[in-house]
């Protein structure tokens, strides 16, 4: 028996407090025949052209363990083991760590990578959530279909679950509990390895690309996804290469912190050196962008509760304030927190420092993951996927 397969972009969306989320993940190949779709998809999915799109609605606890009250357990403070990997941990609250840190409590082991969030610490106990990060939120599953391939004859074998290869790793850490404040900010301004002037660090041009080719296309459709053309766009933390789609019509500034770079990015009518870290007060006039974004570099920002203040006052109310990140940075010049938390958990401290500043309404956050890496990427050999990309951004409340 043959087989459909397409190579299938599956997008989940729900919402959290104040908060839309879309988790994107490719699937480089789906089998119609094998593969378990939830709900009604397999069916309409089947005989879908290329480039159809289709979505089902699944109630809170359907597409993932439902919440269950007695998920909610308080442990002894010393069940927490404070290393991981020779490297000290401190419990934070509302923030998630892998189950296996508490290994030895009732019905988890050791080794074991699901989440678990921290809800109360008194210094003789925790309480801990154990449910599923989704497990309160209907979910919008959407399926879309990229290209076709080949069919193959099927004899057995193993089956992908698509609302569990979706659902997990990562899917829900972006999000604040109803009733916790996530404690990212326990010290502030964030360390680094090197505290040195950047502007020491940054002196020498590093004309490289940070991401590979599939990540700088995703961030690109997201850019041109939001941006209008004709905007008024700063370039936050610039470099050589703004990432903006070459055929959208735009005005762009730069500020960034090694003039060569600068002056090589096309995309740039003009620009400005400045060291967000010394001096967090942009130097710009009010209501000056329609627009600004920041690629690859929120994570060296030291202060950013009074930068992302100051980017409102220069932002037109309405105007959009960008942040898109992979997973790759300078390690002396990453903030120390960056580093501790999960994938997701960083889309979540940017939403806190967004909530923090109280001048932004709408918040988004959007992640892409398991497009292939380009044949011809140095990294190819080391990992098939493609960097992943997360997205947050929000609106300058008026």
């Amino acid at each position: 028996m043959q087989s459909r397969m397409a190579g299938t972009e599956f997008g989940l969306g729900w919402k959290s407090s104040d908060t839309v989320h879309t988790d994107r993940l490719y699937c480089p190949r789906l089998d119609f025949w094998r593969d378990i779709l939830p709900g009604t998809l397999a069916a309409r999915l089947e005989a879908a052209p290329v480039g159809a799109v289709e979505s089902e609605a699944f109630a809170a606890g359907e597409l993932v363990p439902a919440f269950r009250e007695a998920d909610v357990r308080q442990i002894r403070d010393g069940d927490f083991q404070r290393q991981s990997g020779g490297v000290p941990v401190e419990p934070r609250v509302g923030r998630f760590y892998p189950r296996g840190m508490i290994a030895g409590v009732a019905g988890i082991f050791p080794g074991e990578f699901r989440p678990f969030r921290v809800l109360a610490a008194d210094g003789r106990h925790l309480t801990v959530d154990l449910n599923h990060p989704l497990a309160r939120f209907p979910l919008m599953l959407t399926a879309t279909i990229v290209e076709d391939l080949p069919p193959r004859d099927q004899r057995g074998g193993s089956c992908n679950d698509i609302a569990e290869m979706v659902a997990q790793k990562g899917p829900g850490l972006q999000a604040t509990h109803p009733e916790v404040r996530t404690d990212f900010f326990h010290e502030y301004p964030f360390r680094r390895l090197d505290d040195n002037p950047d502007t020491v660090f940054y002196q020498m041009p590093r004309l490289v690309e940070h991401v590979d080719a599939v990540a700088m296309r995703e961030i690109g459709r997201i850019y041109g996804r939001l941006l209008k053309p004709g905007a008024r766009v700063l370039d936050l933390m610039s470099s050589w290469v703004s990432h903006l789609p070459e055929d959208l019509p735009l005005t762009v500034s730069g500020l960034g912190l090694n003039e060569e770079e600068l002056a090589t990015n096309p995309r740039l009518a003009d620009y400005e050196l400045h060291d967000l870290n010394r001096q967090s007060r942009l130097p710009h006039g009010d209501s000056a962008f329609d627009a600004v974004i920041c690629t690859n570099s929120v994570e060296y920002l030291t202060q950013p509760l009074e930068v992302f203040r100051d980017v409102a006052r220069v932002l037109r109310p309405g105007g959009l304030f960008i942040n898109c990140f992979s997973e790759r940075w300078f390690p002396p010049k990453v903030i120390s927190v960056w580093t501790e938390i999960h994938p997701f958990e960083r889309m979540g401290l940017v939403l806190e420092a967004l909530r923090r500043t109280e001048t932004y309404r709408d918040l988004h956050s959007e992640s892409v993951r398991g497009y292939l890496r380009p044949d011809d990427d140095k990294y190819r050999g080391m990992t098939p996927n493609a960097d992943p990309v997360y997205a947050v951004w929000a609106v300058k409340a008026a």
